[in-house]
């Protein structure tokens, strides 16, 4: 049978079209990657406008008038500030995030074994996804800390090249906290998002699959199964949002420089829940819907191409 390893026994890395063998997660972390470091970096107007919003509200007051003040100061390379260590910092997390929930869903559920991991379905993906946005977490936390100390600082008082930007972070490592001074906030951001990214992801292509696509769902075009893959991870991608925006918010506020020295703490109770839940949600709402929707879609096309298969199913 498919599900059997070639021991005999049940085996959860042979579920799916192709055995998941290392050169299975290899490809996966390619996919990821590709995923990730693409939207992201091709969406860095959004990112440098909903920064700066929540960093300098009375300045930034909205997504269109806050880039229109950014083109107007800074020119249009204002708005692509921080795009080579939004490119590489998100290339890797994504890297680690799919790969590595590809690898902990595997593990998660041949240690529960067959009864439990099918009982249990939807709390071995929060798991996985979490677990695996641990890791991805450290590998991006030098670069976004980096990428935000570039899109938020005044024009003309941190380098926004690359290379300098990083330099510029080691030598002030004391007052930019840098490399892993945002890791916290970081993992209260991004673990929540990616356990409602994954959780809902699977859940929502599990629904399409089981009340409106009923038929098996190899049975189904390419173009089918990409199309429900695109609308799930976009719906998935608004929950996102709302769940991880206060940290978020947090992260940015980090990067400010009458910030510096303040815990956590002190920063969220100087700005407010109601300001930290909101200040920039919209435009975030936006920006996360379709970037995880074109996530997921970039992921499962790679995944198809190279006869892996669309991921999730009934």
């Amino acid at each position: 049978m498919a599900h059997l390893a070639p021991s005999g026994k049940w085996d959860a890395r042979y579920l799916g079209p192709v055995p998941h063998d290392s050169s299975y997660y290899a490809k996966c972390m390619l996919g990821g990657a590709l995923a990730c470091g693409l939207t992201h970096a091709g969406i860095t107007p959004l990112d440098v406008a909903k920064c700066n919003m929540q960093v300098n509200p009375a300045k930034y007051k909205g997504l269109s008038s806050g880039l229109a003040t950014l083109v107007r100061e800074e020119g249009q390379t204002g708005i692509w500030k921080g795009f080579g260590p939004t490119l590489l910092g998100y290339s890797l997390q994504g890297l680690f995030k799919y790969g590595l929930y590809e690898v902990f869903k595997d593990t998660y559920m041949n240690l529960a074994g067959e009864e439990l991991s099918n009982q249990y379905k939807p709390a071995i993906w929060l798991v996985g996804s979490a677990s695996a946005e641990v890791f991805a977490d450290i590998a991006l936390c030098p670069l976004e800390m980096t990428k935000v100390k570039i899109q938020t600082s005044p024009s003309g008082t941190f380098p926004t090249a690359f290379g300098a930007a990083l330099s510029e972070m080691r030598k002030n490592k004391i007052d930019t906290r840098y490399p892993f001074g945002s890791i916290v906030p970081l993992w209260s951001r991004q673990i929540p998002y990616t356990m409602a990214k994954f959780f809902f992801f699977e859940k929502i292509v599990q629904l399409f699959y089981t009340h409106y696509l009923t038929e098996p769902k190899d049975s189904y075009s390419k173009t089918t199964q990409l199309g429900v893959t695109f609308a799930s991870g976009y719906l998935a991608g608004v929950v996102c949002a709302i769940v991880s925006h206060p940290a978020d918010s947090i992260v940015s506020l980090m990067g400010k420089p009458t910030n510096k020295g303040k815990s956590i703490g002190q920063i969220a109770s100087e700005t407010g829940a109601v300001t930290l839940a909101t200040k920039g949600l919209g435009t975030r709402v936006i920006m996360i819907g379709t970037l995880t929707g074109f996530q997921w879609w970039i992921y499962d096309t790679f995944k198809a191409s190279m006869g892996l298969g669309t991921t999730g199913g009934k």
